[in-house]
């Protein structure tokens, strides 16, 4: 009877042991849960672009609306010119530079009045021949405070940064004023994209005669 009894007992050890094994076993492949779908991030979302670079809400070249104006006082005339600016000399020729902004101030003179004619047929093939890329020339007849100007427009790429290597499409202003066998060629420039149409006329015409 004793030894039926030890019999019965390990038999019945044995089963709850293999039961314990069976539930620990599928507990264990029950616990393991699917990994979660990735995030899609908002380059690979279907259905969403790419997202390009910003737009800049002021174009490259713009002049501050708060830009101070100061009297530049050459041979006979004088003109108005951005506070701070780099000023460089060369011959007759003086400028004014900013980032990508600039007041060139040519003298020379001539004894006659430039025209629109003149202008077109002479200083246009002038300028196709030095300035890179050179298109677009209009040429007109405006007044300024200073009285009658011949103006001409044009387009051209500017010269190569020494440090970036970046050339910028600029757009150019040209006013040749005229007196008494004295002209003063004004030439403004900047970014083809600036708004800079106040300060170029704040600057033009600022343009008087002394």
């Amino acid at each position: 009877m004793a030894a039926h009894v030890r019999t019965s007992a390990c038999v019945g050890l044995a089963l709850v042991a293999a039961v314990t094994a069976g539930c620990s076993g599928s507990g264990s492949s029950a616990s393991k849960s699917p990994p979660a779908p990735r995030s899609p991030s908002s380059s690979s979302a279907p259905g969403t672009p790419n997202n390009p670079a910003p737009t800049e809400s002021n174009p490259p070249g713009d002049i501050p609306d708060n830009q101070v104006y100061v009297p530049f006082h050459g041979t006979g005339f004088t003109v108005k010119v951005p506070e701070g600016w780099a000023q460089t000399q060369q011959g007759g020729t003086t400028a004014f530079t900013d980032k990508l902004n600039t007041v060139r101030i040519q003298t020379a003179s001539a004894p006659t009045a430039p025209t629109v004619g003149e202008v077109t047929n002479t200083v246009v093939p002038q300028l196709r021949a030095q300035v890179p890329k050179f298109a677009a020339p209009k040429v007109s007849e405006v007044t300024r405070h200073a009285g009658r100007v011949v103006l001409l427009t044009y387009q051209g790429d500017s010269a190569k940064d020494p440090v970036t290597g970046k050339v910028v499409r600029d757009a150019f202003e040209r006013y040749a004023f005229h007196r008494s066998g004295h002209e003063v060629d004004l030439t403004l420039s900047g970014p083809v994209n600036a708004d800079n149409v106040d300060p170029w006329r704040t600057i033009s015409d600022s343009f008087a005669w002394r």
